[in-house]
């Protein structure tokens, strides 16, 4: 593969903003390639967390740091107009410069919130198709005018003596299905897979991303597949787990409660079910996350395939993931210390990788 192996941070949109700049800059000091912010939606409102804008969110953190590639993982247009994301990623350029990458997705728990979607007659895929073409021809600078199934703009040219970044970031699909998956190896810069991705559903993810491409007549080994993977660290193996089963516990009571039918694959590369997760499900639901997290079991929590334990454990675990196919290590840290955790990352696995 041409595209470099790379290890970054996500984090969701749902804490205050001065503790996510906080871990932001702890990532950046760590030597960690990348840090995403995921935008989190009112769902999380029934487990102490407020939903907060990403777009907003990491333009504090451009403006806070200097080296580390910053990331939105994703946003969605179900939340905002296509000419509105070129707006905001503007911002972004004017920040970050080429630090700054697009990731967008469908977001299936936002379409269920606010009922978008549900027995429509344009899907996703075309929702995504016309977002992506729409944000690039706006940041392109040039006269652009568009007429899609579901949106429409009509952008004068930008003039030359304008003062703005000009020029397209690379543009990341996330998708859980094939059908997204494969658009992005024949329109994006490469693929975004969701939490709970497991070497097995990596594969998965490579071959239908890399199928999309060739039909696109693009090189797929051009192409980048991050994961959005649970982790959590510690000297002591049994403490470094602990945070990864609270962060899973949260996750898959999320498949279970808002996105089953997208959720289908992730689950079956775990050789989880449903009927296994739903007293995770239940316990969230009664207890939050604390309670959840004691319903992940052991066997649970080992086919979700966490970057977690002592530094040689995520050592070799990532390297499974590289193994299958993944280039971007998307790791959402979670427990006690999370900067803390991130520092020993940074001192005890990301310098196995930078060799």
């Amino acid at each position: 593969m041409s595209v470099p192996f790379n290890l970054g941070v996500l984090q969701l949109s749902m804490e205050p903003v001065h503790e996510t700049v906080a871990m932001a800059r702890a990532c950046e000091d760590a030597g960690f390639d990348t840090f995403w912010i995921a935008e989190a939606y009112p769902w999380w409102r029934k487990h102490s967390f407020e939903a907060r804008s990403s777009t907003a969110i990491l333009a504090v953190i451009a403006a806070q740091t200097r080296r580390i590639q910053l990331g939105w993982g994703i946003i969605s247009p179900y939340t905002r107009h296509p000419v509105q994301i070129a707006m905001e990623a503007r911002v972004m350029q004017d920040l970050a410069g080429d630090r700054f990458l697009l990731g967008l997705g469908a977001s299936k728990i936002f379409m269920k919130e606010i009922g978008e979607g549900e027995g429509e007659k344009v899907g996703p895929a075309t929702v995504m198709r016309e977002s992506i073409e729409i944000v690039r021809g706006v940041l392109q600078g040039d006269a652009f005018q568009y007429q899609g199934k579901v949106f429409a703009a009509n952008v004068p040219a930008l003039r030359s003596d304008a003062h703005t970044p000009r020029g397209v970031p690379p543009v990341y699909v996330a998708g859980t299905g094939p059908v997204l998956q494969k658009m992005s190896g024949s329109i994006g810069d490469g693929l975004l897979t969701a939490s709970i991705t497991t070497p097995a559903f990596v594969r998965y993810s490579r071959k239908n991303m890399e199928e999309g491409a060739r039909k696109a007549g693009k090189d797929p080994g051009k192409l980048v597949l991050g994961s959005v993977i649970v982790g959590s660290i510690a000297p002591d193996s049994s403490k470094g787990k602990q945070g990864a089963r609270e962060q899973a516990a949260m996750y898959l009571a999320n498949k279970v409660q808002n996105i089953k039918g997208s959720a289908d694959v992730l689950l079956e590369s775990a050789g989880l079910s449903f009927d296994e997760l739903r007293p995770i499900a239940d316990a969230m639901e009664k207890g939050g996350r604390k309670a959840a997290a004691k319903a992940v079991t052991d066997e649970i929590l080992r086919k979700a395939c966490p970057i977690a334990g002592t530094p040689d454990e995520c050592i070799q675990r990532i390297e499974e993931y590289r193994a299958a196919g993944c280039t971007h290590i998307m790791l959402e840290i979670w427990g006690e210390d999370r900067a803390g955790q991130a520092r020993l990352f940074g001192d005890a696995v990301l310098p196995h990788f930078k060799r």
